[in-house]
């Protein structure tokens, strides 16, 4: 029976019921210490007795406590009485991501701005260990600010669950989460709306890791833009039904929706885990189209999103620096391996090198093809090519030393650098 306005909790005064349904009942109330308001989430009466939903409600708020970031609910505390366990949330203030699609599909750039904080949150919490199991809209609060709040993480469990030691308790504990559970008729709806977000696997009773958020991230995200889901059913079996064997309802997505969203979302509603996009994170590079030279090319070809001039810039920028790349190193030609030369040079008697102290003057020229050395009383220059006996008299250039240490060939001839001193 819910609680009435006036009635106490600890320090806190109940002051309306705000919401009723799945593992509890969640009601505004007055923070008497710390005058504020709050959300009182309270166990209901017909699961105190169960330990189970005991055990679950106690480990929602073991969770929520590991958890810090702007986008997830956060924790105030834990308050225990005789007969009424209740967690102290962070109370967020406006309406449910269900009631705003109740009006009708989102424009774009407010689906994604609303998807982008969902998988930042999504993301903390898989950084810590963490998947919730049960995201869907109802589960995400906007706020009037435009920030948005991803809440109720009574599903959740950690990634290496502890007290699902062996196989077979993983498998009883997995079977435990099945949607096909006799409930209470009260809740028969809550189950039928969060079995049109779960995955194929979690349907059908198996392990989950953090794909299954994916997963439920994809259907938000669908349900944003085409204002209907992706999988639906008139019942329990129909609607499960739909999500272990239908593909999502692609004609209900606009036909002006960016094909890189259309494959963010196709990635992410991947029946086969293996084939799923692994990682929140990587489901929002897809939505900012950084995985366009990865896509298939039957696919639509992958186009930035819109949510900043900046972003879409660099975003294109990046892909198409790393294909130059590829392509340079894939094509540029592999240089010759070059091998040591050595070689006596015996000039002619007509054209004896000229010894000027310890120094020989000989250099050879930038590209090997070349010898020069100075020669002769008049100390001038002569040019040998390397592949030729004879040698050839530089005119016009004389009193050369061994100031001179390089040569250079143009389209005209040679450029001695220094030649004379």
């Amino acid at each position: 029976m819910p609680l009435t306005p006036g009635a106490r909790v600890g320090p806190y005064e109940i002051l309306s019921l705000l919401g009723a349904g799945g593992m509890g009942e969640v009601y505004r109330a007055r923070d008497t210490k710390l005058n504020r308001d709050v959300a009182l989430k309270i166990l209901p009466e017909l699961f105190a007795s169960d330990p189970d939903r005991l055990a679950r409600f106690d480990r929602e708020a073991q969770l929520l406590a590991s958890l810090n970031h702007p986008h997830i609910a956060a924790i105030h505390g834990f308050e225990e009485t005789a007969t009424i366990k209740a967690i102290v949330l962070e109370l967020v203030e406006g309406p449910t991501l269900a009631d705003r699609i109740a009006d009708g599909p989102l424009p774009l750039e407010e689906a994604l701005a609303i998807a982008r904080q969902i998988g930042e949150a999504l993301e903390a919490a898989h950084d810590k260990g963490v998947i919730h199991r049960d995201l869907k809209p109802a589960n995400i609060k906007l706020a009037a600010d435009g920030n948005v709040k991803v809440l109720d993480f009574g599903l959740a469990k950690m990634l290496d669950d502890a007290s699902a030691a062996t196989s077979a308790d993983r498998q009883r504990a997995a079977l435990s989460q099945s949607p096909t559970l006799s409930l209470h008729a009260t809740y028969a709806g809550v189950i039928l709306g969060t079995a049109a977000y779960m995955s194929p696997e979690q349907a059908r009773g198996r392990a989950v890791d953090k794909r299954a958020d994916v997963w439920a991230f994809g259907c938000v995200l669908f349900e944003m833009i085409a204002g209907a889901r992706p999988f639906d059913g008139e019942d329990i079996a129909e609607a499960i039904g739909a999500v272990i064997h239908k593909e999502p309802a692609w004609d209900r997505l606009p036909s002006s929706t960016p094909a890189n969203v259309t494959l963010a979302l196709k990635r992410c509603l991947q029946k086969d885990q293996k084939q799923r996009i692994r990682d929140i994170g990587d489901a929002q590079l897809a939505l900012a189209g950084a995985f366009e030279s990865a896509a298939p090319a039957t696919q639509p070809a992958v186009t930035a999103r819109r949510r900043s001039p900046i972003v879409t810039a660099a975003a294109i920028a990046i892909v198409a620096l790393a294909a130059a790349a590829a392509t340079w190193a894939l094509t540029r030609p592999t240089p010759a391996t070059r091998q040591p030369a050595r070689f006596s040079i015996v000039p002619p008697s007509a054209e004896p090198y000229a010894v000027q102290g310890f120094f020989r003057n000989l250099a050879i020229a930038d590209d090997d093809t070349h010898i020069v050395y100075v020669a002769g009383s008049d100390s001038h220059l002569v040019v040998r090519p390397i592949n030729q006996l004879d040698p050839v008299r530089l005119n016009g250039i004389t009193g050369a030393s061994f100031h001179f240490f390089r040569l250079t060939v143009d389209g005209s001839g040679f450029s001695p650098a220094r030649a004379a001193s």
